[in-house]
């Protein structure tokens, strides 16, 4: 399992954000980072998946150390 954050350029509404669960968003203006543990590929991708099904563009997915 690796830990991530991914900043998308969109504050996400609370109903948005129930969509991505183990993730804890931290919102800032006009932005807003998932941060939590993705088991796998296929997660990630399915997170990213979700995220352009709201339209929201991605800024950045970095790997945070341990």
């Amino acid at each position: 399992m690796v830990r991530l954050m991914i900043r998308v350029d969109s504050e996400l509404p609370e109903g948005a954000l129930a969509g991505f669960p183990g993730l804890s968003p931290v919102q800032h203006p006009a932005q807003t980072s998932l941060v939590g543990p993705v088991q796998d590929p296929e997660e990630l991708q399915g997170i990213l998946n979700r995220l352009a099904e709201l339209g929201v563009a991605i800024v950045e997915v970095v790997t945070i150390p341990d």
